[in-house]
């Protein structure tokens, strides 16, 4: 939808608030779903290249290099958006897609073709049911946000250690509270963006949808990776 057809939104009473809304809230899962089809051709297509894979097998320091451009992009993207244009908004985000592509790209080399395609598929049924759980529920999700994040970190804390630990056990109890986490986090972010849109003027309408669109595909990929540890097939 283009800028005008924002500014109508925008104009008076001629459309409604739910319809505001629904706009912003269509941009950020169309850029979503392209962010994820970004990523998705990117890991494929390089773990089909034989010459890809030997690169960074032989490498290991560029996949480094790759999670450090990943971050600096996450927090780049996050800390700039309001100082951004929403045309560089939306090609950070799809940079920051394909360097995400890049670095998963070993998941098929782990786990088999027809088990990656189910897991994505049940990740999208469950984060469509969440997502749309958080953009029409009446329910203030507000509190989840500050125990979600607490959990989070030690989330990240217990990944970290068993870096060191490499417990088989501590791995499926990080798995599992991983997907409860990031199923929680689907349903809180949608019901923020969708609060944000409601308040959003017409000029910030796209760079809204950018991050919105950034928080729900990490959303899904970090559902998607927890469950694959527990539907995955290994090659």
């Amino acid at each position: 939808m283009n800028t005008d057809n924002y500014q109508q939104y925008y104009s008076g009473d001629a459309y409604s608030l739910d319809a505001r809304v629904g706009a912003i809230m269509k941009r950020v899962y169309v850029k979503m779903f392209i962010g994820l089809l970004v990523t998705a051709f990117v890991a494929f297509g390089c773990s089909e290249l034989p010459g890809v894979k030997a690169f960074f097998y032989m490498n290991s320091w560029a996949m480094i290099g790759l999670v450090i451009v990943e971050f600096g992009l996450l927090f780049g993207i996050s800390g700039a958006i309001n100082k951004l244009s929403s045309t560089v908004a939306t090609l950070l985000f799809l940079l920051f897609s394909a360097v995400n592509g890049l670095t998963l790209f070993p998941i098929f080399e782990i786990y088999t073709q027809t088990s990656i395609y189910k897991t994505f598929f049940i990740t999208a049924g469950v984060f469509g049911a969440m997502s749309v759980y958080g953009l029409f529920t009446t329910q203030n999700l507000a509190k989840w946000g500050s125990i979600l994040f607490m959990a989070l970190i030690g989330l990240i804390i217990c990944s970290l250690v068993n870096i060191f630990l490499h417990s088989d056990t501590m791995g499926w109890i990080i798995s599992g509270a991983g997907v409860l986490i990031f199923v929680g986090l689907t349903a809180w972010d949608t019901q923020q963006i969708r609060n944000m849109a409601a308040m959003a003027p017409a000029e910030s309408a796209g760079r809204l949808a950018t991050i919105g669109a950034l928080n729900l595909y990490l959303d899904f990929l970090n559902l998607f990776l927890f469950l694959l540890r527990f539907f995955g097939n290994r090659e």
